[in-house]
């Protein structure tokens, strides 16, 4: 009996021993387990923490982006408000243009009707000498001149003065001798002529003259113009703000 239970003692014993070389490498695998789920966790909350932060930044990011936004809006309104302002200033000043109604003929009438007219040529009269001399208009003239002769100069009290025969068939006295017309020199000025490279120094005088209904002090250069019809030209100076001109009719304001 004893024989038989020692061989059997003996196989449940080299069983237990196998039993047991077997359960611990089964003991050994779990923890290998548990370590790498341990490692994927922490690699996951590692990963988490990395994308929050990038939701973070990403998120400051859009906010800028929504502030700029917000005041590339306020900017668009502004420039649509002042581009709605200028608009209606050109409607309402075109619709002013349009409103504007031409001057009636009438009207144009009545004011030609009221300027004084003058003829190409007048006779004017020339206080200091009181003697008329027929005069051209000439608006092509920026001045007035004189058909000066004689023209002496000489100085009284300081100041420069001139005197000067002024031709007319009727610039006489009543013993035949032309009368001396004597006034101060306000300034001189320099003629170039087409003809002389050199330019020519001419006085330039003021006289009272006397033309129909006007009375007006007249700047005159003296100049020699024996060549020319009349002794005595008006330009623009003297014509503008009094007269206009009808290059059509002579002697208007005056008597031929």
């Amino acid at each position: 009996m004893i024989q038989r239970i020692l061989p059997l003692v003996a196989i449940l014993s080299l069983s237990g021993c196998a039993l047991t070389q077997q359960a611990t490498p089964v003991a050994s695998d779990n923890t290998e387990t548990v370590a790498a789920i341990k490692s994927m966790e922490t690699n996951l909350n590692t990963r988490l923490d990395g994308m929050e932060t990038k939701i973070e930044t990403q998120n400051d990011y859009i906010s800028t982006l929504e502030k700029e936004l917000s005041n590339v809006s306020e900017e668009l309104s502004m420039v649509r408000t002042e581009q709605t302002k200028i608009q209606t200033s050109i409607k309402q000043a075109t619709s002013k243009k349009a409103r504007l109604a031409p001057i009636p003929i009438s009207m144009q009438s009545q004011s030609l009707k009221d300027t004084l007219i003058l003829g190409a040529i007048e006779n004017v009269e020339i206080a200091d000498i009181q003697q008329q001399f027929t005069a051209r208009i000439d608006t092509g003239a920026t001045t007035s001149s004189l058909n000066a002769v004689d023209l002496q100069e000489f100085e009284r009290n300081g100041t420069q003065w001139v005197r000067f025969h002024l031709v007319n068939q009727d610039a006489k006295t009543k013993d035949g001798k032309l009368e001396w017309i004597t006034a101060p020199v306000i300034r001189n000025v320099k003629i170039r002529q087409s003809t002389t490279e050199e330019a020519e120094r001419r006085p330039v005088v003021e006289l009272w003259i006397k033309l129909g209904a006007i009375h007006e002090k007249v700047q005159f250069t003296l100049a020699d113009r024996s060549h020319m019809t009349h002794s005595v030209l008006l330009g623009r100076e003297f014509i503008q703000d009094i007269a206009v001109i009808d290059v059509s009719k002579e002697f208007v304001q005056s008597k031929k």
